[in-house]
């Protein structure tokens, strides 16, 4: 057997043993600082001559001295037992940076409609935690979780993936929104879907998930997938609709930015259709807790929106 294979039998743990007895000169002083049984020292000691293949210490009654083979392996020992303190220490080092922050990915609507009173909270009862939040399309949520750069992400019509957990938060209802009316006896708080046969409609592009839930609704009124002006995003809907150009159907978590900007919202009914917000995270992962604390605050701010 070379001496490299046996080198590869030693534990950090007799190397530590070794470098204790070394300097306390004592098997029980040296048990004590461990902490563990002097029997145990003792086995520890003896397992780790035998894989040396020479004794260590010369053993009386009062003291225990290095033999010339102790002394020749204590720098040895040394050096190693405090490189892998320093690799602990920077593992740890970096464990707990990576858990002082929360990356949260979200579209862009999501990210302005639920997120920001949300992170602020976070921010204030956990102020050690680093909350960042990147507005992007949904695929690109999909596929910042999947790489780790992203510890949660939010978004609709969220399809199961290989090595993503995929959890429903909430669902939100669609709605119509209308343009600012002077006479507020025309705001309805539902309406049919019936009720939209000859309103002029702005949409999202026919690809986008939600539009293809609206057009598939919108076909038994004989409207489905007709020739509008579409738009990205729904916050430019929403601007849209402002500017009095059209109607528009969308979900309701971003009711309240529509009535910051003063559109008449009515929620859609016979039948009334709901989508889910779902939360996606990497499959097995370790939750940080400050991701938990993300999700049970944005299931009680969504229950309020709904």
């Amino acid at each position: 057997m070379y001496p490299s294979e046996k080198l590869m039998n030693v534990s950090s743990r007799q190397l530590l043993a070794f470098l204790e007895v070394s300097r306390l000169h004592s098997f029980s002083k040296a048990a004590e600082q461990i902490p563990m049984s002097q029997s145990g020292m003792s086995m520890l000691i003896k397992d780790l001559e035998e894989q040396m293949g020479a004794r260590l210490f010369d053993r009386n009654p009062r003291s225990v001295t290095l033999t010339d083979a102790g002394r020749g392996l204590l720098p040895v020992a040394q050096r190693i037992v405090q490189e892998l303190r320093v690799l602990v220490s920077v593992i740890e080092g970096s464990e707990t940076a990576a858990r002082s922050r929360l990356d949260i990915a979200a579209t862009p609507m999501v990210a302005m409609s639920l997120l920001p009173d949300i992170v602020r909270e976070i921010s204030d009862s956990h102020p050690q935690v680093g909350v960042s939040v990147v507005d992007v399309e949904l695929n690109a949520v999909r596929e910042r979780v999947l790489d780790g750069e992203a510890d949660v992400g939010l978004g609709f019509f969220i399809k199961p993936a290989v090595g993503l957990v995929r959890q429903s938060m909430c669902r939100f209802r669609l709605m119509c929104i209308s343009p600012p009316a002077l006479d507020e006896s025309r705001h309805r708080a539902s309406r049919a879907w019936s009720s939209l046969r000859d309103l002029p409609l702005l949409g999202l592009p026919s690809d986008n998930p939600i539009q293809s839930l609206v057009e598939s609704h919108l076909a038994r009124i004989s409207r489905g997938h007709e020739q509008r002006q579409t738009v990205n995003f729904i916050g430019t809907i929403i601007a849209m609709v402002r500017a009095g150009l059209g109607h528009a159907i969308i979900p309701s978590f971003a009711i309240e930015e529509c009535k910051r900007h003063g559109l008449r919202v009515s929620m859609l009914v016979d039948p009334v259709v709901h989508l889910d917000l779902y939360l996606l995270s990497r499959r097995g992962s370790r939750p940080k807790p400050a991701a938990l604390e993300f999700a049970a605050r944005l299931k009680a701010a969504a229950r309020l929106a709904e």
